[in-house]
């Protein structure tokens, strides 16, 4: 399982949310380790992009995005729920990839533990829920998830999704955003229970 390097994320926001189907996303916490296939993601484009934190320029909160690609995003929703993102493109031009929803792998049991449910179709199937799962909060935010004594961090296992596995739609909750509320920016696995929304 090698770890992802800069140049994968160093590339079109699109492409790379696509090619993350598949990959896996792992935390290792002291002796523990949680991690789950990736399954389902969002593409946020460039200052441009309506939908996107960016797009109202730089501030304190997404200043990250106008980094270096390989880095945390990571940001509370409705005050409670955080979202993970990963920084991609060249710096200076803010993207991201927002990961949705992964089917778990290892660790399942301490996710449970974390989402105070046993339902494993509930436990990462959704941006909130699988930062629960995984225990991911602010306090990763603005870290390299290329640094090789990262906690967190995403790895190639050698599989590659076919193109007809996967599926284009619209994003979920940008209906503020114009135009680019349209744009099939979400990509996820087809026939996968862990898909936050089909």
């Amino acid at each position: 399982m090698k770890r992802l390097t800069h140049s994968f994320f160093n590339r079109k926001t699109a492409l790379v949310a696509q090619e993350l189907l598949g990959k896996v996303l792992v935390c290792k916490n002291k002796d523990q380790i949680i991690s789950g296939m990736i399954v389902e993601t969002e593409a946020y484009v460039g200052p441009q992009d309506l939908a996107s934190h960016a797009s109202r320029g730089k501030t304190p909160r997404n200043e990250i995005m106008f980094g270096d690609a390989g880095y945390w995003y990571v940001y509370l929703i409705y005050g409670f729920y955080n979202c993970l993102n990963i920084v991609t493109e060249n710096k200076d031009y803010p993207s991201a990839v927002l990961i949705r929803a992964v089917e778990p792998l290892e660790g399942i049991s301490l996710m449970e533990i974390n989402r105070k449910t046993t339902k494993l179709e509930n436990l990462t199937s959704g941006p909130g829920k699988l930062c629960q799962a995984f225990g991911i909060d602010k306090k990763l935010n603005c870290l390299s998830c290329l640094d090789k004594d990262s906690a967190l961090f995403i790895a190639d296992t050698g599989i590659t999704i076919p193109k007809n596995k996967i599926k284009k739609a619209k994003r979920v909750g940008v209906d503020y955003a114009g135009k680019w509320k349209d744009k099939l920016l979400r990509f996820y696995l087809k026939d996968n229970s862990f898909v936050s929304k089909k």
